[in-house]
C-alpha cells in the first residue's frame, strides 16, 4: 500500500476529507520520527514497535567490478 492509497483509506474510514487525512498522517509520522530521534521508542499495542538500533559497517561489493 502506499501512501496515497493509505490515506484515501484513512479518509473513508475515518470519514474525513483526504487533506484532513493527509494531515493526520504526516503528523503521525513526523511525531513517530521525533520520538525516535530524540532516542525514545514507540511501542504501538496491537500494531507494532518502532526503535532504531545501530548496525556495525559492513563491506560491499560491486556487482560490476567484482
Amino acid at each position: 500500500m502506499k501512501k496515497t492509497e493509505l490515506i484515501n483509506q484513512i479518509a473513508e474510514k475515518a470519514d474525513l476529507t483526504k487533506k484532513d487525512s493527509e494531515k493526520a498522517l504526516n503528523a503521525f509520522i513526523e511525531t513517530v520520527t521525533e520520538a525516535l530521534k530524540a532516542g525514545d521508542d514507540v511501542q504501538l499495542v496491537g500494531f507494532g514497535s518502532f526503535q532504531v538500533k545501530q548496525r556495525a559497517a559492513r563491506d560491499g561489493s560491486n556487482p560490476k567490478t567484482g
